[in-house]
């Protein structure tokens, strides 16, 4: 069965450290066998923006890693990238604070947009893919769990478009989308997944309504971490096709099965960001706040987003309950065990977009 970490908080490096530690990474290193692996980690730097935009993985995520890997003796390590068609990886890597990340560390910073390319072959679609990263002994797979305005999602399976060609990111939009992000899964098998949830875009992959989910998903399966961060955002595995479609090739498994998830501490007391985004001020008129955490209004947000998608919000004048205040009052609907006075409430803390999505629907519709 498939394991999946998960760990609340916004001090990215400590984060980091943590599910590092507790999927024992260095005793895998270890247990390779070669003496000096070299490690390659993928961020997501798709556009020159810092991370709290909403669209870049945060770098004392990345700090975190790497501290944790040199010491422990594993110093061959490499960060490498390639944004977007259109957008300069060193600049990216200048706004997004890797140039002085990889001078603390002493890491090189590896342009993937100038490296050559390999042809490989997966799920019957030949394409090439960038040399460097098939040169890496392990590689760790670094996305922001985001909308994307094309796929729905995007997160580990899709953050490894970053390493291929700029050439071959043109024609994988060409044929659409899906089925290359499968085949890619198939051909690059990254060794482990960690997941900057902290704070994500909630439309757009480029970031400007960033929405504070303060948490970060850790596993060493990229079809499985996919389809529990689907959950996240109000969708279902089979709402963003690449991933049953990664299924089918075998790059890992969609089922997330009870006791996959080990949650490592509760998403209780973390801050909660009010800045005011174009798209979040509009969902917030369905919202009843009252000293909520994060993660809870973020599981709502990403909920009503998925309701306003299907049209369930037209005229709808309700709002939902949510947060410590709520705790011991009354309400018609809440989110979190903090509303659990509400006539029907989701449980958890916090809960998952989907379960609020599901709930929500069938609440509605009475």
């Amino acid at each position: 069965m498939g394991r999946l970490c998960v760990i609340y908080g916004n001090k990215a490096e400590e984060l980091a450290r943590v599910v590092m530690e507790k999927l024992d990474v260095a005793g895998e290193l270890a247990k390779s066998g070669k003496k000096r692996p070299l490690i390659g980690v993928k961020p997501n730097l798709v556009v020159a923006q810092p991370a709290e935009w909403g669209a870049t993985t945060e770098p004392g995520l990345v700090r975190g890693v790497i501290r944790y890997l040199k010491e422990r003796g594993f110093a061959h390590i490499v960060i490498m990238e390639s944004s977007w068609v259109g957008e300069d990886t060193g600049k990216a890597f200048k706004e997004c604070g890797y140039l002085e990340l990889g001078r603390e560390f002493g890491v090189p910073l590896v342009d993937l947009k100038k490296d050559k390319g390999v042809r490989v072959e997966a799920g019957g679609l030949a394409f090439e893919v960038c040399a460097q990263v098939l040169a890496v002994d392990y590689l760790i797979n670094m996305p922001v769990l985001k909308a994307h305005c094309q796929t729905r999602m995007t997160c580990a399976l899709k953050n490894l478009k970053g390493c291929i060609p700029d050439r071959e990111k043109k024609r994988f939009h060409a044929l659409g989308l899906d089925l290359p992000i499968a085949c890619l899964g198939k051909a690059i098998r990254p060794a482990l997944t960690v997941v900057d949830a902290i704070a994500g875009d909630l439309s757009y992959e480029g970031g400007g309504n960033p929405v504070r989910m303060e948490r970060v998903i850790a596993g060493r399966d990229p079809v499985l971490v996919d389809a529990y961060a689907a959950g996240l955002l109000g969708y279902g595995a089979g709402d963003i096709p690449y991933i049953p479609l990664a299924e089918g090739l075998g790059a890992g498994s969609a089922k997330v099965e009870p006791g996959a998830v080990e949650e490592l501490n509760r998403g209780e007391g973390l801050r909660l960001d009010l800045r005011k985004w174009g798209q979040l001020d509009k969902l917030r008129r369905h919202i009843g706040e009252e000293g909520a955490c994060s993660p809870c209004f973020a599981g709502l947000v990403f909920a009503l987003a998925r309701l306003e998608e299907k049209g369930k919000l037209a005229g709808w004048k309700g709002k939902v309950c949510v947060g410590q205040g709520f705790r011991g009052r009354s309400g018609e609907f809440g989110v979190g065990e903090c509303a659990s006075g509400c006539g029907r409430y989701v449980r958890g803390c916090p809960p998952g977009a989907r379960e609020i999505v599901e709930a929500m629907e069938e609440w509605m519709g009475k």
